[in-house]
């Protein structure tokens, strides 16, 4: 299985999150979409204490809980972006927010300024008025999108997103 890929990475509260939101609103009719978030702090949590599906998991199990709407998956153990994909069966595009050591083309979000620790992973930055990018002294290779044109980014993504490979589950 063949899917398009772009990663999205900026400071907490920046906007990472509604803008893959905006993206998949804009995108949803017209391609099959995963998304996929960092959670380096570990601090989601997806199941209420003393439930069934929580006591299987702290007993020490891997477990799934399927529904008629959705699938959950708790593991112990991490999985490759390769294997998570092959997990969501069939889609076109998989929008990344955070894991900055995969090798993806990478949009940065920011708001009031730049924060120069992340150009080296980033091919371009999305920015609102919060961001004077006269003043920003950022790598010409580098293109600056304007956050609140959802267009803007999607055009980007459309030329950026490079093509990976899933692994069949």
């Amino acid at each position: 299985m063949e899917y398009k890929a772009v990663a999205f990475t900026g400071p907490s509260g920046s906007g990472k999150t509604t803008l893959i939101e905006k993206i998949v609103r804009r995108l949803e009719s017209v391609r099959r979409l995963a998304v996929v978030k960092h959670d380096p702090s570990d601090k989601a949590r997806f199941d209420r204490e003393g439930k069934d599906s929580d006591r299987f998991f702290r007993a020490g199990a891997d477990v799934a809980v399927l529904s008629p709407t959705r699938t959950t998956l708790f593991s112990h153990h991490p999985r490759s972006i390769e294997e998570i994909a092959g997990m969501f069966g069939s889609f076109d595009l998989m929008l990344v927010e955070g894991l900055k050591t995969l090798p993806l083309p990478r949009i940065g979000v920011f708001r009031g300024g730049i924060d120069p620790d992340y150009l080296p992973v980033l091919q371009a930055v999305a920015v609102d008025g919060s961001v004077d990018i006269r003043t920003t002294s950022l790598p010409p290779d580098i293109t600056v999108l304007d956050l609140n044109d959802i267009e803007e980014v999607v055009d980007w993504i459309d030329h950026h997103a490079i093509t990976l490979k899933g692994t069949t589950c």
